[in-house]
């Protein structure tokens, strides 16, 4: 059967036959970092092209459909038309911070990719703290906007930096109360031990009520983190023109672009981690016949099905709901989401403690 953990058994056992253990482990860090940007560059041409066909379909049309098969190829199009376009860089603006801010983005979801589990043992990094290491590189997504909205020298991409600031910082506390209801209910926060805790049942069935609510907290409040429609006021055209990237052209607006949709891929990977078990099979009691069937599924497709299903839930909020004011999207958090977050953390620790889960 097709293994991840396997091929990584087999380069590993190659790598340390023809080297010493610390040229081994050099070659494995430069392997690794060469698979995470392939990944980002699949990914961002995958997940635009879905983007597109999922509003299609939405709005009953086509979509792409002339270059390439079913207009697979239009995506490709787009980064090589990105790639040939000029740069530019206004006169006032701070060229070093300018220059820096796409990159400061994109090197955050490169951190957030180590503690992921994308398959049964195929992870780069199982720290003990993972849960808290993710919550803490995430937050520095907010840096790289200030910094870009700051130094164009433009008062709409200002705006829209300040508008992205205020709603990141205020939706993280959402998102993060509803990251430690799983964590109280597992009792550690190593990936690998909360997907471990699934193994008789993903979260969602099991953590009763407040598992379901911890994740409608969640797929919200990281929808608007991530500055997807109805949330995405830091990029309103109608008011901002592109909000904190205007002044970006070329490879540094598709450092941006494709940084939404990497982002979009690790919030729905880390929800589909905390909530339907990552890369665990779909497990039920003592249906052993049942069980064992869903094991021949691959680890790795169950991890990327649910991975999808989540995308495609967002893809499907920005095509359904109309953008939101900057009063209602604060209002909607602090007088909210927020008080129902805290209330759910408490009944999740009064299950945990009396051992009423599954």
């Amino acid at each position: 059967m097709f293994s991840l953990e396997g091929i990584t058994t087999n380069v590993q056992d190659w790598l340390l036959m023809k080297f010493n253990p610390t040229m081994a482990l050099a070659i494995e860090c430069v392997i690794v970092i060469l698979l995470s940007i392939s990944l980002f560059a699949l990914l961002g041409l995958v997940l635009v092209l879905m983007e597109r066909k999922v509003a299609a379909h939405i709005q009953i049309r086509l979509g792409p459909n002339r270059v390439g098969p079913g207009g697979m190829f239009q995506t490709v199009a787009d980064t090589l038309k990105l790639i040939m376009k000029e740069g530019l860089v206004p006169d006032k603006a701070d060229k070093f911070l300018f220059n820096l801010a796409p990159f400061v983005v994109m090197m955050v979801g490169m951190l957030l990719l180590a503690p992921i589990a994308f398959a049964k043992n195929f992870q780069i990094w199982d720290i003990s703290i993972g849960v808290l290491y993710i919550s803490s590189v995430s937050s520095l997504s907010v840096i790289g906007i200030l910094m870009a909205g700051w130094a164009s020298n433009n008062k709409y991409s200002l705006i829209g930096a300040m508008r992205s600031g205020a709603q990141i910082v205020s939706y993280e506390l959402s998102a993060g109360f509803a990251v430690l209801t799983i964590v109280v209910l597992t009792g550690s926060l190593q990936i690998s031990e909360i997907v471990n805790a699934q193994q008789n049942g993903w979260w969602i069935f099991k953590g009763h009520i407040p598992a379901v609510i911890a994740f409608v907290l969640y797929i919200i409040a990281v929808t608007a983190e991530t500055n997807r429609a109805p949330f995405d006021l830091a990029e309103a055209e109608s008011e901002l023109t592109a909000g904190f990237h205007t002044e970006y052209s070329g490879m540094r607006f598709a450092l941006f672009f494709l940084a939404e949709y990497i982002n979009i891929f690790i919030v729905c990977a880390i929800g589909a981690t905390l909530f339907f078990g990552g890369w665990m099979p779909l497990h039920i009691g003592n249906w052993e016949a049942f069980n064992h069937l869903m094991d021949y599924i691959p680890s790795s497709v169950w991890f990327m099905g649910k991975t999808f299903f989540l995308i495609f839930l967002i893809m499907w909020f920005r095509w359904t709901f109309p953008r939101l004011r900057v009063d209602q999207l604060l209002n909607l958090e602090w007088k909210y989401l927020l008080p129902i977050s805290l209330f759910n953390l408490l009944l999740v620790a009064v299950i945990a403690i009396l051992g009423w889960h599954f």
